[in-house]
């Protein structure tokens, strides 16, 4: 039996939940300085660590007091049992959600240095989170004296049901590992598929893939989907990339004369247009003589798939303005229409802008 509490009993025991209250206290003041200076710092992974060590260092001070106020206590051998297992499961809690957050923080640090963007791949995160989770909730039933053997027998044989029932979003989380382990896919690329969604990758999760089109709508497409279809990644192996446009001059041009002015455009779009890459080598190359024109191709470097939008808008509107001060003309399509007893006989059918510069001749 337990002798009565007294009241020099109830002071040691106020001390020490006070020292602890107060180690608290002062553990909070110290990490919160650290946290300031984690900010400064390049690597993000030091602000994780400390921020898990603010929820952490505190509950682990104020447990310890509250241990060693209920030591000082005359209490039974089973409730001083039960009050150390309960101190010992809180303690056990608090640092498992500290370390789950450590770890997924770090993993989601190390996601992001790899792919070299701000997105993130969270089905990393939530599979490692829920990890540290399932061995903390393990720990707390050890502790408890819950044998968790048995749990584990009964896991894996439902575990089996479990995955014949499961199989489709089985199939999307290996395959959403199996694209980030092989790198082909990352958050921030820019991909087309075969099906023709395309747009740039927000996330990669254990069921889907998040993709952010230039319209700024989200297309959601499951792992497995992505993982079949044939696709096209504008940003590797590098994310720069070279861009056609086609053109064409009247027959009387002087060719010297359009390739030298078509050069000193894009000298000026390289130069002063964002997304342009100024050091590539920009060309121009004459191809085909067409039924009215000499078509040709200009040939010009982007930095990604999005800006060449804005420079072959830039280039288009820059190159009419300079050919029409330069007397150099881009003909319409030309075409023949003969009439014969009122009829018109047109060689081929064409819309109203495929027309262009008509002749018509009368045949009596």
């Amino acid at each position: 039996m337990s002798r009565a509490v007294t009241v020099d009993d109830l002071a040691f025991a106020g001390i020490a939940l006070a020292a602890g209250l107060l180690a608290a206290f002062l553990a909070r003041v110290v990490l919160r300085w650290l946290a300031k200076h984690a900010d400064r710092t390049r690597w993000s992974g030091d602000d994780v660590i400390v921020e898990a060590l603010r929820r952490v260092v505190p509950w682990a001070a104020v447990v310890a007091g509250a241990a060693s106020a209920a030591a000082t206590l005359p209490l039974t051998r089973t409730v001083h049992t039960h009050v150390n297992q309960s101190l010992t499961v809180l303690l056990i809690f608090v640092c498992t959600l500290a370390a789950a957050r450590v770890i997924a923080g770090l993993v989601q640090t190390v996601t992001q240095s790899r792919s070299g963007v701000a997105g993130s791949a969270t089905i990393f995160v939530n599979i490692t989170r829920v990890l540290v989770l399932a061995i903390g909730f393990l720990v707390v039933l050890q502790t408890l004296g819950i044998s968790i053997a048995p749990m584990l027998t009964a896991l894996g044989v439902g575990g089996l049901a479990v995955a014949l029932a499961l199989q489709d979003t089985l199939a999307n989380l290996f395959a959403g590992i199996h694209i980030l382990a092989s790198k082909t896919v990352q958050p921030g690329d820019y991909i087309r598929l075969s099906s023709g969604e395309e747009g740039y990758v927000e996330d990669i999760n254990w069921r889907q893939t998040t993709v952010r089109a230039l319209s700024n709508n989200l297309v959601v497409i499951p792992n497995g989907q992505l993982a079949k279809a044939n696709m096209t990644n504008y940003m590797r192996p590098e994310q720069q990339l070279t861009i056609l446009v086609q053109a064409g001059v009247a027959y009387d041009s002087d060719l010297e004369q359009v390739e030298r002015v078509t050069m000193e455009v894009v000298a000026e779009v390289m130069t002063e247009i964002t997304g342009a890459i100024p050091e590539h080598e920009p060309a121009v190359r004459f191809h085909t003589f067409g039924d009215s024109r000499i078509g040709f191709t200009v040939i010009l470097g982007v930095g990604e798939f999005s800006d060449q939008y804005r420079i072959k808008h830039e280039f288009i509107k820059r190159l009419h303005r300079r050919y029409q001060r330069e007397g150099i003309r881009i003909p319409a399509p030309a075409r023949t229409v003969a009439l014969h007893q009122g009829a018109v006989v047109i060689p081929q059918q064409r819309t109203a802008q495929e027309a262009g510069d008509t002749q018509i001749t009368r045949l009596d």
